[in-house]
């Protein structure tokens, strides 16, 4: 082929044209080899282009075999190699698997977590969590006066209830990750805690809302209750605080058949709004 490819070039095309044997191998060539010659089939031959397009054919397979240095194609296949890759790509260990005894016991029945809270019990126990903290937001953000887009499929809010915990979330995080929400106003100035924080409470308003999910286990209610104090915590809501305990213990007092047959819920109102910060 390196032959062929002497000859086209230094005879005239106009009295030597290349014979059909010829154009063939020199379509056939890799693209990998143009790219390593430094040139592409149209700028090898430029006298011979017109010659290529006579043909639809061949001009076709041409175009395909052509490389393209202008606009950076190989370039760009090579990025896109590269961004795909990532740091387990590279050196890396694999551990021993574990013993064949380890992992018949890892593979058995999950063992049976304590249920002892009915399902409606425990529906009115995350409704009670999702509301006070819907209630602890709104103060959070009344009181520092905090910007709340207005958005033209929803109501402007007027009270807690207008936003579910979700939005709620939702706001907080961007007024955090926006650097809207100053350290100071934050328990022990925990900027960087409180988008962890606000995440992990993000199953109360599924538990709440989604009834039709299979019922939790006792620690796992217990947990959502001590995620919605950790809330109460960071924004610094005493209030929240203590009513939010006080559900902890009461509830907790109900899982092991104490005397707390009836929970009552305080109903918390509305703080007035404050000046600004």
């Amino acid at each position: 082929m390196r032959q062929v490819q002497d000859q086209v070039t230094t005879d005239d095309p106009e009295k030597h044209p290349p014979s059909r044997w010829e154009t063939i191998v020199i379509l056939e060539y890799s693209s990998r080899e143009w790219d390593a010659a430094g040139w592409t089939l149209a700028e090898g031959y430029p006298r011979e282009q017109s010659m290529w397009n006579s043909s639809h054919s061949l001009a076709g397979r041409s175009a395909d075999l052509e490389p393209r240095r202008g606009s950076g194609g190989g370039q760009s296949t090579s990025q896109r190699r590269q961004a795909s890759r990532d740091e387990f790509d590279g050196p890396h260990q694999l551990l021993d698997i574990p013993p064949a005894k380890v992992l018949v016991s890892q593979d058995r029945e999950l063992p049976q977590l304590p249920t002892n809270l009915l399902a409606q019990k425990q529906d009115e126990i995350l409704a009670h969590v999702n509301d006070r903290l819907s209630l602890c937001a709104y103060n959070f953000v009344a009181r520092y006066q905090f910007p709340i887009p207005v958005e033209a499929d929803k109501r402007s809010v007027s009270t807690p209830s207008d936003r579910e915990w979700t939005e709620w979330v939702y706001l907080l995080k961007r007024l955090a990750t926006k650097r809207r929400i100053p350290a100071r106003v934050l328990y022990n100035g925990q900027i960087k805690q409180l988008v962890t924080v606000l995440e992990n409470s993000m199953e109360m308003r599924h538990a709440a809302k989604h009834q039709s999910r299979p019922l939790k286990d006792d620690r796992n209610v217990l947990q959502l209750i001590s995620a919605g104090i950790q809330v109460a915590k960071i924004l610094k809501d005493a209030d929240a605080m203590e009513s939010l305990d006080q559900l902890y213990l009461e509830t907790e007092n109900l899982i092991h058949g104490g005397k707390a047959s009836h929970m009552s819920y305080p109903q918390e109102s509305i703080m007035p709004v404050g000046s600004g910060p």
